[in-house]
C-alpha cells in the first residue's frame, strides 16, 4: 500500500509540474497581458499572417482581398519605427508627415485610403482583432475600394510593440 501511495504522489507532483501558471492578474481583477516578443522567424511572417487575417475579415464581409505592397510595407515600417521614437500613437511623423506623404516618399503609385496604428504588447492577430472592435480602424481594414495594403512593426527591447497597416488602391 505504502508503494501504491507513493507512485500516486509522485503521478500527481508531475502532473502539477505540467500546469501552466496561472495568469498574473492586474489590479482590475484581469489578467494582465503576456508579453509577445518577435523572434528573427516571425517577423518575417508577421506581414503575411496580417495579411491572411485581413483577408479572412474582407472576404466575411463579401470584399475583394488585398495584396501586400513593398512600398505600403515601407511606409508603414517608418512609421512604426518613428512613433516609437516619439513614444506615442498618432498618424503624424516625427518631422510632420502625414500618411499620405509617408506612401509618396517611398513612391506609392495607388491612392492612399487610409492607416491603423496601435501600440501594445500584443500580437499581430490580437492587434487586428482589437482594431475591428474600432470604428475608424475598421473602416480601414474593410474600405471596399482597397486592394493593397502594408503592414509592419517595431518592437523596442522592453516587448512594447508599434503596429502600423497602411492601406490603397
Amino acid at each position: 500500500m505504502n508503494r501504491r501511495y507513493a507512485l500516486t504522489l509522485l503521478a500527481g507532483t508531475a502532473l502539477a509540474a505540467c500546469a501552466p501558471p496561472p495568469p498574473t492578474l492586474g489590479p482590475d481583477g484581469r489578467p494582465l497581458p503576456k508579453l509577445y516578443r518577435i523572434s528573427g522567424t516571425d517577423a518575417r511572417r508577421i506581414p503575411f499572417r496580417a495579411l491572411d487575417a485581413i483577408n479572412a475579415l474582407r472576404q466575411g464581409a463579401g470584399l475583394s482581398t488585398l495584396e501586400l505592397s513593398a512600398a505600403l510595407n515601407a511606409a508603414a515600417e517608418t512609421h512604426s519605427r518613428d512613433m516609437s521614437l516619439q513614444n506615442r500613437p498618432w498618424h503624424f511623423g516625427s518631422d510632420g508627415s502625414s500618411p499620405i506623404d509617408r506612401t509618396r516618399r517611398v513612391g506609392f503609385s495607388g491612392e492612399f485610403l487610409g492607416e491603423a496604428i496601435s501600440e501594445t504588447f500584443e500580437s499581430e492577430l490580437e492587434t487586428i482583432a482589437a482594431w475591428m472592435q474600432e470604428p475608424g480602424p475598421r473602416r480601414v481594414i474593410l474600405d471596399p475600394d482597397a486592394r493593397r495594403m502594408g503592414f509592419a512593426f517595431f518592437q523596442e527591447p522592453n516587448g512594447k510593440i508599434w503596429y502600423t497597416l497602411d492601406v490603397g488602391t
